[in-house]
C-alpha cells in the first residue's frame, strides 16, 4: 500500500487567506488521475503549522473524501505536544485515513528516550499505521537508528519518511527494523538514490506540481529500467532546484497557482515568493514540459 510517488500536498487557498476547498478537492483528484500513488495532507508543505485544529481536521475529511479509497490518505498528526498529536492521530483515524505520518517534536528537543516514549504514545493512542517523520534541518532533533529501531518492534509504527538526504541512513535502518519497514525519501533530489538504497517510494514536494512525472519515475524503477528512470530524475532536476529555491511551500505553492490550484498565498510568517524566485519557478516548470 505504501510505495511509490506520494504528494506532500500543498492546502489551495484564496486570496483571503481561506482554505479553497473546492480547488482542494480538483487537487487531489487530479493528483490520483495523474498516477500519484498516494496523497499526504496537512504537513509541512499543507502549511499544518499556521493551520488551526478546525482547519487541520477539515483538510484531512476533505482528503480522505475526494481520494474515495482510490489511494492511500497519510494524514499529517505530527505535534510538538504528544497529547495534540495523539488527538490528530485519533481525529484521522475516525475520519478515514489510512495511515499517520508524524514529524519528529520541534522546539523542545526531546531525547532519545523521549522521542520512543511520544511515539509509543501516539501509536498505543488509535490502530492506524503511523510513519515517523525524521527531518532534522525543520526539527532540529534527528532520530538515531538504535530508537526507530526500538519503535519498529510496536505493531503500528510501520515507516518512516526520511528527510535527512542521508543515502547511508536506509542501509542502516534496513538492517536495524527489516526489510518490511517502509522507508519513504523527504528529499526530492535524492529520491532515485534512496531506491537503489533500499528505500519504497518518496513523499514528495515536486510531485504537487509534476505528479505524473514522479509517478512515471518510480513505476519505471519498480519495473527494474533504470534508464527511464534516469531520464525522468535527470529532468526533474530544474523543477526540484526551483521547489526548494526559498522556505517551502513558498515555490510549490506559488507554482501549484499556475496551475489553477488556488491562489499565491501562503501565510504568515512566510510570505510569497520574490519576483525572482518565481521568474525562476516558471523557467523551470517551462523547462520540465508543465507551462506552455
Amino acid at each position: 500500500m505504501f510505495h511509490g510517488s506520494f504528494t506532500a500536498l500543498v492546502t489551495p487557498m484564496r486570496e483571503d487567506g481561506r482554505i479553497d476547498d473546492e480547488a482542494f478537492i480538483r487537487f487531489v483528484d487530479w493528483q490520483i488521475l495523474e498516477g500519484s500513488n498516494g496523497v499526504v495532507p496537512v504537513g509541512t508543505t499543507g502549511e499544518s503549522p499556521t493551520l488551526s485544529h478546525d482547519e487541520h481536521k477539515h483538510v484531512v475529511e476533505m482528503a480522505v473524501k475526494a481520494a474515495k479509497g482510490r489511494v492511500p490518505v497519510m494524514a499529517g498528526a505530527g505535534s510538538n505536544s504528544t497529547a495534540e498529536a495523539i488527538g490528530l492521530a485519533r481525529h484521522a483515524e475516525a475520519a478515514g485515513a489510512d495511515a499517520v505520518l508524524v514529524v519528529t517534536p520541534y522546539y523542545n528537543k526531546p531525547t532519545q528516550e523521549g522521542l520512543f516514549q511520544h511515539y509509543k504514545a501516539i501509536a498505543e493512542s488509535m490502530a492506524l499505521p503511523l510513519f515517523i517523520y525524521n527531518i532534522p534541518g525543520r526539527s532540529v532533533i534527528d532520530m538515531s537508528v538504535e530508537t526507530m529501531a526500538r519503535l519498529a518492534e510496536i505493531k503500528n509504527i510501520v515507516g518512516v519518511k526520511d528527510a535527512t538526504a542521508n543515502l547511508t541512513r536506509p542501509l542502516h535502518t534496513t538492517r536495524a527494523c527489516g526489510p518490511d519497514f517502509v522507508q519513504m525519501s523527504g528529499e526530492d533530489h535524492t529520491a532515485l538514490a534512496y531506491l537503489a538504497s533500499g528505500g519504497h517510494g518518496c513523499i514528495s514536494v515536486t510531485a504537487n506540481v509534476a505528479p505524473r512525472l514522479c509517478a512515471q519515475m518510480h513505476s519505471a524503477w519498480a519495473k527494474a529500467d533504470v534508464k527511464a528512470a534516469m531520464e525522468i530524475q535527470r529532468r526533474l532536476v530544474p523543477l526540484h532546484d526551483a521547489m526548494f529555491c526559498e522556505s517551502n511551500p513558498g515555490p510549490v505553492k506559488y507554482a501549484a497557482s499556475l496551475l489553477g490550484f488556488g491562489a499565491n498565498h501562503v501565510r504568515l510568517p512566510l510570505v510569497p515568493v520574490s519576483s525572482a524566485s518565481a521568474q525562476r519557478v516558471q523557467a523551470a516548470m517551462r523547462e520540465v514540459g508543465l507551462l506552455n
